[in-house]
């Protein structure tokens, strides 16, 4: 909350200032007209593929419905597509956006006082956001280079049980993530499974970005290889579709013990509270999503195809123009270093100096940049107080240049 009003103020008082700051996509991709063929999509789908009639359709689209959602079956298509997810329509809940799907997996895991959530450090506020309000104890594993280090991650386990905690599950963004950009390379996925399985640990997968890669492909992902059913994995549609109708998904495949002592899986777990909290999905937004799953054949990432070369180019432009305005002997002199990711959104920027909210009202006011100061995504300022994260989507590749010259114009100034 701190850092969105405290960045919402700087980007209201410098209106023509350019911003590294929202993670959001690029809205130069969106086509309002095509809202109307994909539901239309959508409800042709419902008439002549499943047999509803126009009564049906017309309650399917206006009225409540399922609380765990109707496109379901869409979404699980779209998932073996995609990323070999072989998930049954079942163990799929449909949410508002992955935020509530976020909410609601905790609050179905964590119900004793030392269960203990940990997360990847840096991390999304998202999460330690959900979390705080639950009043559920968070524990930040510190990433490496390449994202959580496996080794840590028992350490800090062994650590907590020996405490008398309980570690219920870890969540991380294995592609891409927010806010650092790194990447977990395929072996140490394999490690976390296994640790998942020996340590009796969740691991709670979000993957909003791994489609925007360099390759095209990227690697699998946790729920792909998962043989045990160690992962929950968190999915949305805002990044690859349709951010403004905020529909996500939960794949919860775990089979858990019900209250009447039943055998249940976890998604209709999720779904009772969800019912409480939300009543269900929107089915108009929905229809939506489900209209451009058919009308791209249930593969996402080959219609994001446009989309992932687009920020691609955004990320090559980025990195050249800071190479090129900050030679590497100029900017090893000064301390000034950035990482490289392959894909995704976000990278980040490491100072002499601390980049504060006093530099980044500085870096608005006098050079017309805005960025986003690293220790938010922190435990009470912990880490990250001389790192800026850059986000790329929300901005042309010409913006993108203009606001790497303005930056490195501020870098000078203030490290070099």
């Amino acid at each position: 909350m701190e850092v969105m009003n405290f960045l919402n103020e700087v980007t209201s008082r410098h209106p023509q200032a350019i911003s590294f700051g929202p993670g959001r996509p690029y809205e130069g991709l969106f086509e309002v007209e095509r809202i109307g063929y994909y539901l239309d999509a959508y409800q042709r789908h419902l008439s002549e593929e499943l047999g509803r009639t126009p009564d049906e359709v017309r309650t399917l689209l206006f009225q409540y419905g399922r609380t765990n959602g109707q496109i379901h079956e869409l979404v699980a298509r779209a998932l073996r597509n995609d990323e070999g997810i072989e998930a049954d329509p079942q163990s799929l809940v449909v949410t508002v956006g992955c935020q509530e799907g976020m909410f609601i997996a905790l609050r179905a895991l964590f119900r004793d006082p030392s269960d203990v959530l940990l997360v990847s450090s840096p991390c999304y506020v998202g999460i330690t956001g959900a979390a705080r309000l639950l009043d559920i104890e968070t524990v930040h594993v510190p990433e490496g280079e390449n994202g959580v280090d496996p080794d840590v991650l028992q350490r800090t386990v062994a650590e907590l049980r020996a405490a008398g905690k309980r570690p219920r599950a870890l969540y991380l963004v294995p592609d891409f993530s927010n806010p650092t950009g790194t990447c977990l390379p395929l072996p140490a996925r394999h490690r976390l499974l296994e640790l998942a399985e020996a340590e009796d640990l969740l691991l709670l997968e979000d993957n909003p970005y791994g489609f925007f890669t360099r390759t095209g492909s990227g690697l699998p992902t946790l729920k792909s290889l998962d043989t045990r059913r160690r992962v929950i994995y968190l999915g949305s549609f805002a990044k690859t579709c349709f951010p403004g109708a905020r529909v996500g998904y939960v794949v919860a495949d775990q089979h858990v013990q019900a209250s009447d002592g039943s055998r249940t899986l976890l998604a209709d777990e999720l779904s009772k509270i969800k019912g409480m909290v939300t009543v269900n999905t929107p089915a108009i937004s929905q229809a939506v999503i489900g209209g451009m799953l058919i009308s791209h054949d249930f593969r996402l990432r080959e219609a994001n195809k446009p989309a992932a070369d687009f920020y691609q180019e955004n990320l090559a432009v980025l990195l050249d123009s800071l190479d090129r305005l900050l030679p590497p002997e100029k900017r090893e002199a000064a301390g000034i270093h950035w990482n490289a990711p392959e894909g995704g959104f976000f990278l980040t920027l490491t100072l002499p100096v601390p980049a504060d909210n006093a530099l980044l009202e500085e870096s608005a006011r006098e050079h017309g940049v805005i960025w986003t100061p690293m220790r938010y995504f922190y435990p009470e300022d912990s880490g990250g107080q001389n790192q800026m994260r850059l986000s790329l989507s929300y901005l042309t590749p010409d913006q993108v240049a203009e606001g790497a010259r303005r930056l490195v114009g501020l870098l000078e100034r203030s490290c070099v």
